[in-house]
């Protein structure tokens, strides 16, 4: 990566906050109705600019959170539309006025939306919440690696094992190459159990298949013996090489494959990603969506409706969106930001027709509808848990002969929530 460039990098995501930054200070004094957004996605200080300046009767204030979904239980304040990753719990979903009649009167069609991304929204067949955006996984290859593949635009975890066993090398016993080691990323980790049908869930307080947990965590052990000898030949070899990035081991041959969502790939540096191709990672016609979707809805307690309405309309327009992906291009945020606020526009004829406009690798790759599979509903602390509990469950389990040396992770749960939760 060139010092130029990742320079410029910081500056495109420094100017983005710093526009951010302005929007949650001004003050409008015209009289135009004033509309104040919650969002966990810096990207809408971008998209309030152009909103407001397309017109003069309403205008939007941005305001940044880590966790708009956290803020929205924990405070007696509210904004007038949420716009963040976690807002379908339940502790949350109820806080939103229902959105039946915009996509009853025609202000927005219900079919222009992936049809499963936007049920997900839905409660009691009332529409609350609509969805923004959404992320794909992916296998990353060289370019120049010719292998014929079974499927048109999807692999494999079995075909991913065979041709990284293929493609390993060792001299004098030790790995010099090595075609792809699972251990070497906890998110394709994880994504193999959802794979499997574990189908982490919100309950109380969460739910999973444990025999598909207990099957996906057998496949990954007997993946890294049968291809890669052992969970500590992949970790002696992470070790020697793993100090590059994964995408420059690619390139360099050292490495087959690497795992990165669609938003990861296609803000790689464009020296990078030019000799780079993808695949998206699927089971039996299955691509599962990554947990950080962003959805979007209105706050049951707003006084501008009207206003937060005609955001809302412009926002969900297929001619908005391409406006927004042409302003990313222009200003170079694209280089930072994938896409609608880092992701595939959940309105499937903006993703299926504008974006391999300005993202060309897409043409021809964009899955059937029927492929994509979002997450299950997930407590609004989800990202806590996994972090701090599944992964590390998941990384002892692949290390460890006996499940009985590891500590339940029903038990795990439960003590993190009795530690973390008042």
């Amino acid at each position: 990566m060139q010092t130029s460039g990742f320079f410029f990098r910081l500056s495109a995501i420094s100017l983005l906050l710093l526009v951010l930054t302005g929007f949650c200070s001004c003050v409008f004094f015209n009289g135009s109705e004033k509309v104040v957004i919650w969002t966990d996605r810096p990207e809408f200080a971008l998209y309030a600019e152009y909103f407001n300046t397309s017109q003069s009767k309403y205008k939007v204030e941005i305001q940044y959170y880590e966790s708009p979904a956290q803020k929205l239980t924990e405070t007696a304040e509210y904004p007038d539309i949420a716009i963040a990753s976690w807002l379908k719990s339940v502790s949350t979903r109820t806080l939103f006025r229902p959105l039946d009649n915009l996509l009853s009167n025609e202000d927005l069609n219900p079919s222009s939306f992936y049809p499963r991304l936007l049920s997900l929204g839905s409660s009691d067949n009332r529409q609350y919440l609509l969805p923004v955006n959404f992320n794909l996984p992916a296998m990353i290859f060289a370019r120049n690696f010719n292998r014929s593949y079974s499927l048109p635009f999807t692999i494999e975890m079995e075909e991913i094992k065979e041709q990284g066993k293929a493609f390993n090398t060792e001299t004098r016993g030790v790995y010099t190459r090595m075609g792809f080691s699972p251990s070497s990323s906890n998110e394709f980790l994880f994504l193999v159990t959802t794979l499997f049908g574990t189908s982490f869930r919100e309950a109380s307080p969460i739910a999973w298949d444990n025999q598909a947990l207990e099957r996906s965590v057998t496949w990954i052990k007997d993946w890294i013996t049968e291809a890669n000898t052992s969970i500590q030949t992949e970790d002696d070899f992470a070790y020697k090489y793993f100090y590059d990035p994964p995408e420059k081991l690619v390139n360099s041959g050292r490495i087959l494959y690497t795992y990165m969502n669609s938003s990861g790939f296609f803000t790689l540096p464009e020296e990078s990603r030019t000799n780079l191709d993808f695949r998206w990672l699927a089971a039996r016609d299955m691509i599962p969506l990554d947990e950080w979707s962003t959805y979007y809805g209105i706050h049951r307690k707003t006084k501008v409706y009207k206003a937060a309405k005609a955001f809302t309309v412009w926002f969900f327009n297929e001619e908005t969106q391409r406006l927004l992906l042409e302003a990313s291009k222009s200003k170079r945020l694209n280089e930072t930001s994938f896409g609608i606020a880092g992701g595939f526009s959940a309105m499937r004829t903006v993703t299926e027709q504008v974006f391999p406009k300005f993202y060309p690798d897409l043409l021809g790759r964009m899955p059937p509808e029927a492929f994509i599979s979002p997450s299950n509903v997930l407590p609004r602390n989800w990202i806590a848990v996994k972090e701090r509990v599944i992964l590390p469950y998941i990384w002892e389990r692949i290390r460890l002969a006996s499940r009985e040396e590891v500590r339940p992770l029903e038990r795990r749960i439960s003590d993190w929530y009795r530690l973390n939760i008042e």
